[in-house]
């Protein structure tokens, strides 16, 4: 389906989504609640966090690890959860303005268990990518290009569609690579507070797309003939998703 069609389809689901709005306090807090684990299973499972969905609900759930498996694993769930809890409430602040200390923030709470010293601070060296042929710039270059990129962004925010707004927050943050580790998780907490600000739902990519996720940012990264549009297509057709996953919850017909 062509981009201008997916992005019709969406804006014709929220508006189904929005006529049955607000919801209760209490469905609310169990929406909240399905996408934390969801998102922090989905996220950390696209890199390579061996914990299962179930795994992932008893830990946040009960506090408990799960025997035979990384430690870092268990600290890349509870990370991830703290840094989706203050993307949700920075995303439902009234008057949202992006800023570099909202990226630090959500990497610092994800990272922070895994390693304190690099958590919530640029890269100060050299970053490769595996399996790909594209180089993230020098970190001497990040700072700068981290404040355009966000002042480019808050420029966006009031003439580009919002899920369109949100793929391109992603794309050009993992472009940037900002962090020594954990940009790719980051770059989808922001992409999610984006959509999640603008009355969207959470984009959770899951594993099984993981090879077409990992070809979309390529094809997008490539030397020659760089294209965004696969990418595009694939954010839209997860918010597309995530609609109809929320229709289904609450017994919308679409």
């Amino acid at each position: 389906m062509e981009l201008k069609a997916l992005l019709k389809r969406v804006d014709e689901y929220k508006a189904v989504i929005d006529s049955r709005r607000p919801l209760t306090k209490e469905e609310i807090k169990e929406l909240d609640n399905y996408f934390r684990i969801g998102l922090t299973y989905s996220s950390n499972a696209l890199e390579g966090n061996t914990l299962t969905i179930s795994e992932t609900k008893i830990i946040l759930e009960y506090g408990i690890t799960v025997g035979g498996k990384p430690l870092k694993d268990y600290y890349e769930v509870t990370g991830h959860a703290k840094a989706y809890d203050f993307m949700l409430g920075m995303a439902r602040a009234e008057n949202l303005i992006f800023s570099e200390e909202i990226v630090l923030s959500l990497h610092k709470l994800f990272y922070n268990s895994i390693d304190m010293e690099s958590a919530g601070k640029y890269r100060t060296y050299q970053v490769f990518i595996t399996g790909t042929e594209y180089l993230p710039p020098t970190a001497d270059k990040v700072p700068l290009l981290m404040k355009e990129f966000i002042s480019e962004l808050n420029n966006k925010s009031t003439t580009m569609h919002p899920v369109m707004l949100a793929a391109f927050a992603h794309r050009r943050f993992v472009d940037i690579h900002p962090f020594a580790d954990g940009n790719g998780r980051t770059a989808r907490l922001f992409m999610n507070l984006i959509l999640v600000n603008k009355g969207y739902q959470i984009v959770s990519i899951p594993p099984i797309l993981r090879m077409e996720y990992i070809n979309a940012l390529q094809v997008a990264q490539r030397s020659k003939r760089p294209s965004d549009k696969e990418f595009l297509q694939l954010i839209l057709e997860c918010e597309i998703e995530a609609q109809k996953d929320y229709c289904r919850m609450f017994r919308i017909e679409l």
